[in-house]
């Protein structure tokens, strides 16, 4: 059995059980382990070391079943993880890129339309990759691929910051609070915005990734390069952000000097989560699942929330949290 991946970390069964789920739509760890002739408990390790390294990810609204990362995408990462060289090689590569678009005919056009989910996900690793300085986001459901972005944490531990703004509705997929929390540790800064109706990425200032709907059965996306569209959604993306109630945070909130910054005695970070997430909107059955508790312990909480707080509804303690640095 062939070892190629072990340049870039990844053990012989490991790469061995991706192999099996390149070969595949999609496969639940009992049915990989079939096929492999070993243990679900072995595969489910092996797997959550693959979803670590970005290698696969979790299918969205689907139990206990995985999909592989395009290796195109998944493996780069991985190497430009481990050398700084090929990252000086890809930014060679995008120079020379530019100098064959303009012989081929000029200046690359201001918006250019990408069809199909495969070219979707092409752009969205590349504008992470061409980002200098940080990645705007605004997130929200369907996904084409997979909830899983193998890019993020390399390019913050590069020096790229993200902030990004989610829908409601992402927080209800299987997994993606999970990334999120995962994604804050390690820098990312997160907020929650009802009625967010559209997708974007923006890199730096210099180019925007937008799908043209939310039909997954027709992809298509607006590639933007710098223009007065591009300025436009870089400033909606600001009124987003403005807008939007902060998820989580990997430190509490810094007093303002106002006297109403973060108390010592503040919630614990479940309970951050709590308020974060009703006041995003979200049902008290989806914050339970979310939060693994059940709705009559997630009430308990909220009640005592309301106590220390001194609110009445939920709206009012919302306000009063972020008053007092809590959100």
């Amino acid at each position: 059995m062939s070892h190629e991946l072990a340049p870039v970390g990844i053990d012989a069964f490991d790469e061995q059980v991706y192999r099996a789920l390149l070969a595949c739509r999609a496969a639940s760890p009992a049915e990989l382990a079939g096929g492999l002739s070993t243990s679900s408990d072995r595969v489910v390790r092996a797997l959550d070391r693959l979803h670590a390294r970005g290698l696969v990810g979790r299918m969205s609204g689907v139990r206990r079943r995985y999909a592989a990362i395009d290796p195109q995408h998944a493996v780069e990462a991985l190497i430009q993880k481990r050398s700084a060289e090929l990252g000086q090689v890809r930014s060679a590569a995008a120079e020379l890129a530019r100098l064959f678009e303009a012989a081929r005919g000029g200046e690359a056009e201001e918006v250019e339309i990408v069809s199909g989910r495969e070219a979707l996900g092409r752009w969205f690793v590349r504008l992470q990759q061409e980002a200098k300085e940080q990645v705007r986001t605004l997130d929200r459901p369907p996904y084409a691929l997979t909830t899983a972005n193998p890019v993020e944490e390399n390019a913050m531990r590069g020096g790229v910051a993200y902030r990004a703004v989610y829908a409601p509705e992402a927080l209800e997929w299987p997994g993606v609070l999970d990334d999120i929390r995962h994604l804050v540790a390690h820098g990312e800064e997160a907020r929650v915005l009802p009625g967010l109706r559209l997708k974007l990425a923006i890199a730096d200032e210099t180019l925007a990734l937008m799908p043209l709907s939310l039909d997954l059965t027709d992809v298509r996306a607006a590639v933007i390069r710098p223009s007065l569209l591009l300025d436009a959604l870089t400033h909606y993306w600001q009124l987003c952000w403005e807008q939007a109630t902060p998820l989580l945070t990997s430190q509490p909130a810094a007093d303002d000097g106002s006297g109403e910054g973060a108390e010592e005695d503040g919630p614990a970070e479940e309970d951050r989560l709590l308020l974060a997430l009703l006041v995003s909107g979200l049902k008290d059955e989806a914050i339970a699942r979310q939060l693994g508790w059940s709705v009559r312990t997630m009430r308990r909480r909220m009640s005592r929330l309301h106590e220390q707080l001194g609110a009445v509804n939920r709206f009012q303690a919302g306000a009063v949290a972020a008053r007092r640095g809590w959100i």
